[in-house]
């Protein structure tokens, strides 16, 4: 059984940090590509940031040189350090799983954490 369990999110302050993690299971972790998207309400869902199996990286205009995308494939989880937070930076946060051959077929999400930045 595929599952995620996401943690992290919160709430913070603008220029404030937060680091998000998400740990999977059911899933060889090392052949997915993973990913960290936003959704804001009334918005649609955004990609903020992508490692791929081989740990290459990269973001969304909008949080480049403050966000930092990592993964531990030891232990099976993909990390969002997120730095220099901002009032549009609010969103549910989610993490995305998809496999580097087969990434229709087998594309998993996890039930996300919220992040709120408010002064």
């Amino acid at each position: 059984q595929v599952q995620f369990v996401e943690s992290g999110g919160g709430l913070v302050q603008p220029g404030g940090s937060l680091r998000l993690s998400c740990a999977a299971s059911g899933i060889t972790f090392v052949m997915y590509d993973m990913s960290w998207y936003r959704q804001a309400p009334g918005n649609q869902r955004e990609l903020v940031a992508t490692i791929t199996s081989g740990s290459t990286t990269s973001y969304a205009d909008s949080v480049k040189g403050r966000f930092t995308i990592s993964r531990d494939n030891a232990k099976n989880t993909v990390y969002l350090q997120m730095n220099s937070l901002k009032l549009e930076d609010t969103a549910v946060y989610l993490c995305n799983a998809r496999h580097i051959r087969q990434p229709t077929r087998w594309n998993y999400w996890g039930q996300g954490t919220q992040v709120t930045v408010t002064s």
